[in-house]
Formats: C-alpha cells, structure tokens, sequence
C-alpha cells in the first residue's frame, strides 16, 4: 500500500485532526525506513463493559497499527478515582480500586478482539501519577490557570450555574496530560468529547520540555441505533460488543440504509475503495442494500463472537425475519386472566411502559399470535399468545 493510501485510511471518517504534517512524517518514515512510533489512547474504567460506540476509536487505533504504530493503552487507574468531569453536570461518584480493577480486566478482554495485543502496551497511570507525589502535583497545577480550566464548556456552565466544582476535578485534565508526558506519546486519539483533556498533553510536553507536542485525532460520536442520539446504554439504542450474536447481528441489521454507510465507515475494516465500490453497487441497483448491510452484520458479529457465531446469527435472522417465523427460543410468561394487552406488553418485557405500547399499537407495530391489532383497550382471554412488537422482539405468553 501506498502512503497516500494509509493516509487516506486513517483521516477517513475523523472529525478533527490537529498537526496532520507529524503525522504524515511519522507514517513516511515507517514506510521508508521501518521506524515505528506511538499512539497513546486513555481509558477510564468507570463500568465493565463497553458498546459499538466505544470501537470507533478503537478501530482507528487498527488501522494506526497497519502502519507502524504501537499503541499506548493507559488504564486511567488513578484518574479514575477522581473521575472524568467530561460532559458531567455534577461531580462524578468515585471508584473504589475494586472496582477499577475489575472493569479494567474485562475493557482488556473486549478490546483485544480489535486492536492487535503484539504491538500493544497496557499500561495503568498510577505507575507514574503515584510517584508525582504532592511536590510533583503542585507543581503540574501551576501549569494551567483556573481562568482557562473554566473555559472548558462543562466547567463553565456548572460555575454559571452554582453547581459544585471540586479542586480535583480540576486536577483530571492536568493529569490526563501528563500521561503524555510521562509516555512522550507521538499521537493521542480519542472522541470529540475528550478534546480539551486531549490538547492538555499536547500543552504540557511542549512545558515539560519533552521535545515533541503529540498531533491529535478526534473521532465523532457515533449514532445510536434511531440515528439520531449519541449511542448509549441510558438511551437503550446501543449494540453491546457483549451481546449475544443474534441480538448483535439483528440491530445491526434494524438500522437504516443512510446509517448503515456511517456505520461502515466508523466501524467496518474494509477499505475506502471497498466501501465505495459497494455503495456503487446499491446506487446502481447491483446490489440490494440489505445484503450489503448483512455483510456488515456478518463483519462485526463474527469480529466480537466467531466466524460459526456469525453464520448462525444470519441463518437464524433469515428463518426469523425473510421468511417471517416465530425464533425458536423466546422467552415465557404467566399472565393473570383479563389481562390489558398493554400490561401484557410491559410485563412480558417486549415493552418499556405501558404508554408506548398505546403508541405502538396505534402505529400497527403489535401483532398477537402474526395478526397485528389496533384495539388499545383489548383484554386478553385465557389461552397462549404470542406477542410481538416490531421485527425483534417476542414473547410466549400463557394467560389464566
């Protein structure tokens, strides 16, 4: 491959990069002279397991790796007993080292299904941070003002606000620099969100006299599974890299056809060239875009399960959803005799409240037994049921 080629290949889908020239430099003296170099990627280790959303950089980070970068993964395990006040309204609650140390070993476990572990070194903060030792940290703040860390956006509204501030949360962004500096990084990535924190390690190399100010990659936000809102586990349109590969395969294949080109370009391997000779084939009409986008199922479901996880997951979505039968292993509930069909809904899990089954059941999204329904008052007789909202979601249910 050309340098131009893996240069393309590592702007595609970012949404900002700060000094590209170092790291075109570094990429053109790997590819002429073999020498490798750094790319620095910090993890707060605040919940055990991570979605879709969280691979976006991680992907980057591969393809990073394709062209002569060792990756720097830092286990923010020091850092995260302040928390990162990034986007926060309040000051975060604090980790006990139990748990930091359990969310870590799993964030390894699911990370390593993209990154190469050969030419990756994990590392935790607090082999450094700890030694900094009161003289150190005192001497950290005095590199950044209180005036400029309030201009950082979610400092500045909470201020505004009265909303409590503490001094160590100040401390988070100045440490999360000196990372860098510790490391003497050559690039640090991370999402748009982390920006502030991320230019921080640019700023304190270039005070602490490390001789080189890391470039910066920032990748977007993904999009949820509605493609509209950030993905998110409070918002439940998230894809868990831990879901079971049905579950995977299926939303992935749930998105639209608009969503499916940013799903691929943020979390797919396939090159620009492939991505674009696809996208060819479905605009010229060779190729249906639901094949295109159970390709990308089928690319991702066997990335974090395996290839036969993969074949059976699109084996079943086919018996499922091409030839519109009941899945085999839906779950079962008992059911009082009378029961409202909108309760029905809730209580058998396939609906989050009993208003937005009114909503559903109007929208013709309910079917009982393949039939939809329209009655929203509809009370249900002794007898077994199957219940199904949308494509995805069923329930057996005996009444009486």
């Amino acid at each position: 491959m050309s340098i131009d080629k893996a240069l393309n290949e590592i702007k595609r889908a970012t949404a900002e990069i700060i000094d590209f020239e170092a790291i075109e430099k570094l990429v053109t003296d790997y590819f002429e002279s073999g020498k490798e170099y750094s790319v620095k990627l910090g993890l707060d280790p605040t919940s055990p397991d991570i979605h879709l959303g969280h691979t976006v950089i991680l992907q980057k980070m591969a393809t990073f790796q394709k062209y002569g970068a060792n990756i720097q993964l830092i286990v923010g395990d020091f850092t995260a007993s302040i928390g990162d006040p990034t986007g926060k309204s309040e000051t975060r609650k604090v980790l006990s080292f139990e748990e930091i140390e359990k969310n870590a070993a799993t964030y390894k476990e699911q990370i390593f299904k993209v990154l190469d572990e050969s030419k990756t070194t994990v590392y935790f903060n607090s082999e450094w941070l700890d030694k900094l030792g009161s003289r150190g940290m005192v001497q950290l703040t005095r590199e950044y003002s209180v005036a400029r860390m309030l201009e950082r956006d979610d400092f500045e509204k909470r201020y505004k606000s009265g909303k409590s501030i503490s001094v160590s949360e100040f401390l988070y962004p100045l440490m999360q620099g000196y990372d860098s500096v510790a490391l003497k990084s050559d690039i640090e990535i991370g999402g748009t969100d982390q920006k502030f924190n991320i230019l921080m390690g640019r700023h304190l190399q270039r005070s602490y006299g490390v001789g080189k100010e890391q470039a910066v990659l920032l990748m977007p936000i993904i999009e949820g599974l509605d493609g509209v809102q950030k993905m998110s586990k409070s918002l439940n349109n998230y894809i868990g890299v831990t879901d079971a590969p049905n579950d995977m395969f299926a939303k992935i294949m749930s998105v639209s056809d608009e969503l499916m080109w940013r799903y691929y370009d943020l979390l797919s391997s396939k090159s620009i060239e492939e991505i674009e000779r696809l996208k060819a084939g479905v605009e010229g009409a060779e190729v249906h875009p639901k094949k295109v986008k159970e390709d990308l199922a089928y690319e991702i479901t066997a990335r974090f399960h395996s290839e036969d996880d993969a074949k059976a997951a699109l084996e079943a979505f086919n018996k499922q959803f091409k030839q519109n039968q009941i899945p085999d292993d839906i779950p079962e509930f008992d059911l009082e005799e009378g029961i409202w069909i909108c309760k029905a809904l809730v209580e058998s899990g396939i609906e989050p409240s009993t208003s937005q089954g009114r909503r559903d059941i109007k929208q013709g999204a309910v079917r009982i037994n393949q039939e939809k329904i329209g009655d929203e008052q509809l009370k249900l007789s002794k007898g077994e049921y199957i219940l199904q909202v949308g494509k995805r979601k069923f329930a057996k249910v005996k009444v009486g």
